[in-house]
Parts: structure tokens; sequence; C-alpha cells
């Protein structure tokens, strides 16, 4: 049977939402009991009891919970909170985008609208944190870029590190993750796109441009020229919407 001729019952429809309200009553469970990274949780028999369920419902939860990020299992040892991790959240929006180039690309439009927003809003705030060292490292990585650009070199990494060394005066570790997060969702969909001969001289150049708009405090130009560094795989994306 094909993807397309499967019809989900409604009794697995109710199913799936049981399955939902069961996980998100154990990441309450979690915050009730102050459990935070790192501490165990009470193990599958004991949250069996306390919410009512039988074990391998509470398992197959918990098996979520674990994709989604939220917990830990170490197999012999237990359940435990887990740290912050972003690569559920990276795949599933990567999907989500580079599935949605085989029809409008709606959905990867809107994951660059959001990290342009990101970037464009913050870059002002950022600007006034920013110290002289910061400053200093930001050009450092610059001239890594220049160099590298000159040699022949891919831009990918020292382009990221660019970008996360920007925002690094705000102090934001859920910020700094969520440019990650976006980061690779954006080189998969730019990949995904096919981006033919890339200019490195012309790369090195946009970022040296955003490096001089922070480095002369103008927080409009700095904010522009964020917001036109997507110009080029806006118009890819529309591309794929006209066809």
């Amino acid at each position: 049977m094909s993807i397309e001729s499967q019809v989900v019952s409604p009794a697995r429809f109710s199913a799936q939402i049981r399955s939902h309200a069961l996980q998100t009553r154990i990441m309450d469970l979690i915050l009730e009991q102050g459990l935070d990274v790192g501490d165990a949780l009470p193990t599958e028999s004991e949250l069996a009891a306390v919410l009512g369920v039988g074990r391998n419902t509470v398992r197959e939860s918990l098996k979520v919970l674990q994709a989604l990020g939220v917990i830990e299992i170490r197999h012999g040892f237990g359940m435990f909170v887990a740290p912050n991790n972003f690569s559920a959240l990276t795949d599933g929006l990567a999907f989500r985008g580079r599935l949605s180039l085989r029809h409008r690309g709606e959905e990867a439009m809107e994951l660059i609208d959001v990290r342009q927003a990101l970037e464009s809003g913050l870059i002002g705030s950022a600007i006034d944190l920013m110290t002289e060292e910061q400053l200093g490292d930001l050009r450092g990585t610059m001239e890594l870029m220049e160099a590298a650009a000159q040699a022949g070199k891919p831009l990918a990494e020292l382009d990221a590190e660019f970008h996360r060394k920007l925002y690094a005066p705000l102090n934001n570790e859920l910020l700094i993750n969520l440019m990650d997060v976006f980061w690779k969702v954006y080189r998969q969909i730019h990949r995904a796109l096919g981006s033919g001969p890339v200019d490195l001289g012309e790369q090195a150049r946009v970022h040296w441009e955003i490096y001089q708009a922070v480095a002369d405090k103008d927080k409009t130009l700095a904010s522009e020229r964020l917001q036109r560094h997507f110009d080029g795989i806006r118009l890819k994306l529309k591309d794929v919407a006209a066809r």
C-alpha cells in the first residue's frame, strides 16, 4: 500500500493524542519534581504507577522523549534529564525545508525568514555590547576567511564562526544554539538546491562589509547588509517556487 493511500483511523489518531498527552505529563513531572540536567528520572515501573498506565505505554513515550532530546536513556544505568541538544530540532527543520523544495519551497523560505529576522534584528544589541577584544577576534576570523578565499578553500566553517562571534557579545546560549540550528539547516537547503560555482572572493567581500559596519558601530547599515546576505538563497528559492 502506498503512503498516499494510507489513512489514519480515528482509533489510531486518538492513540496519538493520548501518547502526546502522556509525553507532556512526563515532562511536567520532571519539572514538578525539581529535576535538572543530569538528574535521574523515576524508573519505568514508578512512572507507570504514578501516571496510571502500563509500562509498555510509558516505554513508548520515553522513546519519543529521548528522540526529542528531553531525556537520555543509558542502558544499565537508568534514565536522565538530557543536556541541551538541538540535533533533533536541526534534523526535523532540515527535513521539512528540503522536502518543501519538491514543491514551492515555502517552508525553506520561512526558515530563511526566521534566521534573517534573528540576525538583522539583534545586530544592534550585539554592537552595543561588543568589546574591542571581541571585535578584534571577529576581524581575525575575517582575515582567515580572506586567506581561505584566496587559496580557493571552502568558507562554510569560517562563515559559521563569523556569525557566532558576531552575536557572542549577547551572551545568550539559546540564541547561539538556535543560530547553529538555522545555520545547519541553511547549509543543507543550499546544498540541496545546488549552488554551482561559488565566488569565494565575493563571499569574503560581503562578510568584510558586514564587519566594517559593525566596526563603525553603524547599526542600520549592519542590519541592511545582513539582510542582503540572504539575497542569493532567496533568489534560488524563488526559482523553485516558479517551477
